[in-house]
């Protein structure tokens, strides 16, 4: 195989935008430093720079949180992180320095040209979104992570950085042991060379950046965008800690399209009602297990901001009873639509749909919006046009047709562990975006694209910082690394032998079947406990055989590439779930946990394997102080090893304006 030797002094891994960011910040902070040529020094890695979260996903207005801007309303980085710790198992520190850095990321992006709007007087005026208690979300429209990624790659491109797409990443290269360890370089798979035989290419750097994004591709029933992998296994491999790996949200999405239907999609209040597998025999399944139209109705509106399924809001008919209406439809073999072009129909035992009807919040939100008109596409039209351009966009025009659903993953607050300088426990290996575990069980709706700015600059500003002066010996990691690199190249010219058994394709349904069912809202300890067992026998085999599968095929070598490290990927996300369950974790988050002495949720849930009254287990709060951490051990029988540590506290104490100047000006700052 054909393969190209590279040296960069920073590798980002992810052309998102937190990858983006963290270039356009390195550049800035490395040139300011007086460093000529800094973007020599850097190049991005991507699989595809039109893929991926930030590219691809959204919703009717994409939130991005930050610190409040509307004028009325007091805010301060201290109350910021208050929100987003409160549900626990998120470090203080981390909070805290996302809250202080929000207004300075939010308003490099509105440099940059993002459209966050303003009104006249130049207010950036926001909105509550979930789990927010002030106003600090503000939009761009559906498209906000997409506009983001869009300047800072036009940032990227006029400073000059390189940008290497078309890049799979096979494996991270590392050298020494303990507390030496460090990854020095990147193997990649060159998906986007002209020449017919697969070529590759070998990346070695002093500093590397992981900015790769979620997981998505791990489940079947998933919001993510198709192609959107992470780099969960191979960072794990190299050793890298992850933290809080439980912790995914689920939430009602499209799937024809992917995209939440989260904000106004709701706000209007659809109907939304169920067939056959062949779109006949339509069934308003909702309407048995609400007492009244009014009550069904606004449990329909609230989901617009109460979005992220709740096990805590299922009993007394809250609004995540919808999400567990609407999956056991589909575990039946029904789908589910919403139809914006009808109001809901209830049984004969209800009165019709009337919006005067509804529950004080709800009507009282359409009134202010003038959202009165007769019919949700009306509605919609009137509140969010926006909202139905993106589906007509991809070929669904809401004014004629039926939006098809599922609940779906969309997002893990768990990840890679990093520290205040979003730094892993590897030195110069750092996580930014959705890769670095930083959220805890709960955040604000849009908080994640705060995070992967802010997390972008901090990482940038250490590199520029601490370690801009290149240490490594090209010779010396080539040396090193010789007989990874070695088994990287057989890998991608011998991808299985003959006793391999699956295809890429067939390992990537495996995952994501045994994800859905066992590691998603639902979760169960003996169903747990099974999968990760089915994982780890499914790992080793890819491991020890490899797939059926041509080297000469690039789409499929590309898949075997991605399920390889999705296997162990697998692996550890179940591993953290047992771990918690044994530990007596209950229902919390976004998952709703099985326990049949547990709370009856309501009596038209069905637990999906026995068939009966479905009940949880409350969450066991004491948990909300531990953080659940794992590293990779291949000696170990289940492949990982577990631990608990404490929340990091953010600091109390502020020093006088003159010693903290002091401490600047000496790069203190950056001491461990």
């Amino acid at each position: 195989m054909k393969s190209k030797i590279h040296r960069f002094h920073t590798i980002i891994v992810g052309a998102g935008a937190a990858g983006m960011n963290c270039a356009v910040h390195l550049y800035e902070e490395l040139t300011r430093k007086g460093i000529q040529d800094a973007q020599k020094g850097i190049v991005v890695l991507s699989r595809g720079v039109k893929l991926g979260a930030s590219r691809m996903s959204g919703s009717d207005k994409q939130t991005y949180y930050k610190m409040g801007t509307s004028p009325e309303t007091a805010d301060s980085a201290k109350s910021f992180a208050q929100s987003l710790t409160a549900a626990g198992c998120c470090h203080e520190d981390l909070a805290l320095i996302e809250g202080i850095g929000s207004l300075a990321e939010f308003f490099h992006l509105v440099r940059s040209g993002v459209p966050f709007p303003c009104d006249k007087m130049g207010s950036f005026v926001g909105y509550k979104t979930d789990h927010d208690p002030y106003e600090r979300a503000t939009s761009a429209g559906p498209k906000t992570s997409k506009f983001m990624s869009e300047c800072l790659t036009a940032e990227v491109r006029r400073y000059g950085v390189a940008i290497h797409d078309q890049q799979e990443v096979v494996t991270l290269l590392t050298a020494g042991s303990g507390s030496s360890k460090r990854i020095v370089g990147v193997v990649t798979l060159d998906a986007g060379s002209a020449s017919r035989a697969a070529c590759a290419n070998v990346y070695y750097c002093d500093n590397l950046v992981l900015a790769a994004g979620g997981p998505g591709e791990m489940y079947k029933t998933s919001v993510y965008p198709r192609g959107q992998v992470g780099l969960h296994g191979l960072a794990l491999e190299a050793s890298l800690a992850a933290e809080n790996l439980t912790e995914s949200q689920f939430g009602l999405a499209s799937i024809a399209f992917r995209w939440n239907v989260s904000g106004t999609y709701m706000q209007v209040i659809p109907r939304i009602y169920s067939t056959d597998a062949n779109g006949g025999g339509q069934r308003e399944f909702l309407a048995d297990a609400f007492p009244s139209m009014s009550k069904m109705a606004t449990d329909i509106f609230l989901k617009g901001y109460q979005w992220p399924f709740a096990p805590q809001r299922i009993a007394n008919y809250q609004s995540s009873l919808v999400d567990v209406l609407v999956f056991n439809e589909t575990q039946k073999g029904r789908r589910v639509w919403m139809d914006f072009l009808r109001n809901p129909i209830g049984t004969p035992r209800m009165k019709k749909f009337a919006l005067a009807d509804l529950e004080g919040e709800a009507i009282v939100y359409l009134k202010n919006c003038g959202a009165t008109q007769a019919r949700p596409i009306d509605r919609l039209h009137h509140m969010n046009p926006l909202a139905i351009d993106i589906y007509t966009e991809h070929g669904i025009d809401l004014w004629k047709e039926p939006l098809e659903i599922a609940l779906c993953a969309q997002h893990n607050n768990g990840g890679l562990g990093v520290n205040v300088w979003w730094e892993s426990n590897i030195p110069h290996t750092f996580v930014i975006g959705e890769m670095a575990g930083t959220h805890g069980v709960k955040r604000p709706g849009g908080s994640a694209l705060n995070s992967g700015q802010t997390g972008g600059l901090r990482a940038a500003m250490y590199i520029a910082n601490v370690y801009a002066k290149p240490t490594l010996n090209l010779k010396t990691a080539q040396a090193q690394t010789k007989s990874q690199v070695a088994a990287a190249m057989k890998r991608l010219t011998q991808p299985g032998d003959l006793q391999a058994r699956y295809t890429p394709q067939q390992v990537i349904e495996q995952i994501q079947e045994r994800m859905t069912a066992c590691g998603g809202h639902i979760r169960q300890r003996n169903a747990v406990e099974g999968a990760l067992a089915d994982a780890i026998s499914l790992c080793e085999e890819v491991r020890a055989h490899g797939f059926v599968c041509k080297a000469a095929d690039r789409q499929a070598l590309r898949q075997a590439v991605v399920a390889r490290h999705m296997a162990l990927a697998s692996v550890a996300y179940l591993k953290a779930i047992k771990e918690l369950l044994l530990a007596g974790l209950g229902s919390r988050g976004s998952y709703l946990v099985i326990d049949n002495e547990g709370i009856l949720a309501h009596p038209s849930v069905l637990d999906p394997r026995s068939g009966k009254p479905l009940r949880m287990k409350p969450e066991n709060e004491a948990l909300r102080r531990n953080i659940l951490r794992l590293q990779y051990d291949p000696q170990s029988a289940e492949l990982f090893q577990a631990q608990t540590i404490a929340p990091r506290q953010a600091p109390e104490s502020r020093k006088s304006f003159e010693l903290a100047w002091a401490d600047y000006r000496e790069g203190k700052i950056f001491a461990p």
